[in-house]
């Protein structure tokens, strides 16, 4: 059974509410958080990525700059640009791209539940940057910003957040900079947030979708404050992290794309001639060729878009993880033909979201940066789910969900 809790949210004001939502941590490196808060006191990035309001030199892990995050977060509720809420909540957090939108409730979810494998994950996470938001939730005390989570849909819940929105006003309703559509509301009935609750316990498991490095350390500081508590009874709000919880329905996983400095040493031909191994291959021409189906690669090299096909036998069907076309790529490619084996450490590959879309591959290829580029066609939320359910772990940048949430909507305190 999954718990969910309502919480007392500290959110902005209306007035100000899409001016402090912004982009999560993650997704932006300092220099860019710096050019997208300019002229903007009110970002959330001035809590979430800190180092912004310090010199550009600063180490991003110093103590100087967790110290930076504790103070704005603190004169922002001093400003009153924050207010929690008088009583415990639960919210719904819409997003729209594209003409769809996608539904979320947001809660709290339990620590206990990710400890006794109720809320399953499909990435492994860095020691490193489990320690970097562990500093930050532990002082603050406080879940800046919530993690996505998805769980496998139930007709009933989407009947109730359907009535719900189409019978109330969004207490924050805005369209952002990149034409992505949030829509927030609150949900003060107690007898709707008990029968969503009871709802949410009949779900066996929930999935982390993205945000693994947040969960991790909102569960690490839990567990801290539970040893550092001679009065621990388990109701404290320190036992539970905040999460929006999407059906698995409602939400779209794109293409993670892969480019590659050089060919090892191999002319194109010959890398070609040791594909055909592996792969169905056959030539596109110039237009850009997007991957149609599982399996089914798009290789941009020398100009020219390519078709890959995997040939069957070359993985096995019955192996979660090795039936994944990130999996086949690695196997049959990265690791035989360009001697890359370990894609957290290698400096001659890289990642490109298919947000971006394909033609940031030709633009990186074309310019000499790199010898060849790899689209992949996305991996299906039943995949991801499996290998979840299976206890096995995706390999690194296989997923990529859009849109991503935008912070600041609402925080979830620890005391």
């Amino acid at each position: 059974m999954a718990i969910l809790k309502p919480f007392r949210g500290i959110r902005p004001i209306k007035s100000i509410a899409k001016e402090i939502a912004a982009r999560p941590y993650d997704v932006l490196n300092s220099q860019e958080a710096r050019n997208e808060v300019a002229g903007n006191p009110y970002s959330l990035l001035h809590i979430t990525k800190p180092e912004i309001d310090l010199y550009p030199e600063v180490d991003v892990h110093s103590q100087s700059v967790y110290d930076k995050a504790v103070e704005n977060y603190k004169n922002f509720i001093k400003k009153g640009w924050l207010i929690q809420d008088d009583k415990e909540k639960l919210y719904i957090y819409a997003q729209t791209m594209n003409n769809k939108t996608q539904y979320g409730i947001v809660g709290c979810a339990a620590v206990e539940d990710y400890l006794n494998g109720v809320i399953k994950k499909h990435e492994l996470t860095r020691p490193d940057k489990e320690e970097d938001r562990m500093k930050h939730v532990r002082i603050n005390n406080a879940n800046i910003e919530p993690v996505f989570f998805t769980y496998r849909a139930v007709p009933e819940m989407d009947n109730i957040v359907s009535e719900f929105v189409g019978n109330s006003d969004p207490e924050y309703d805005f369209v952002a900079d990149d034409e992505i559509g949030h829509h927030f509301w609150v949900i003060d009935n107690k007898q709707m947030i008990d029968k969503i609750v009871e709802l949410f316990i009949s779900i066996p498991a929930t999935y982390v979708a993205d945000g693994h490095h947040r969960t991790a350390a909102a569960v690490l500081v839990g567990n801290e404050k539970k040893k550092n508590n001679p009065d621990h009874r388990g109701d404290e709000e320190y036992n539970y992290f905040m999460v929006v919880l999407f059906p698995h329905d409602q939400l779209t996983i794109i293409d993670y794309n892969r480019v590659v400095k050089d060919l090892n040493g191999l002319n194109s031909g010959e890398f070609i001639e040791r594909l055909e191994q592996g792969f169905i291959i056959e030539k596109k021409g110039r237009e850009i060729y997007k991957p149609g189906s599982l399996h089914n690669f798009s290789m941009y090299l020398e100009g020219e878009w390519y078709s890959l096909t995997a040939r069957q036998g070359t993985y096995e069907n019955n192996d979660p993880v090795g039936v994944l076309d990130v999996t086949i790529l690695s196997n049959q490619v990265l690791a035989p033909h360009l001697n890359i084996t370990d894609l957290r450490r290698s400096n001659r590959i890289d990642f490109i979201g298919g947000i971006r879309g394909l033609g940031e591959l030709k633009k990186r290829v074309d310019s000499g940066e790199m010898a060849v580029a790899f689209a992949l066609y996305p991996v299906t939320l039943d995949q991801l789910i499996t290998i979840a359910d299976t206890g096995n772990i995706m390999p690194p940048k296989t997923t990529w969900f859009e849109p991503k949430l935008r912070s600041g909507l609402v925080i979830h305190g620890l005391d």
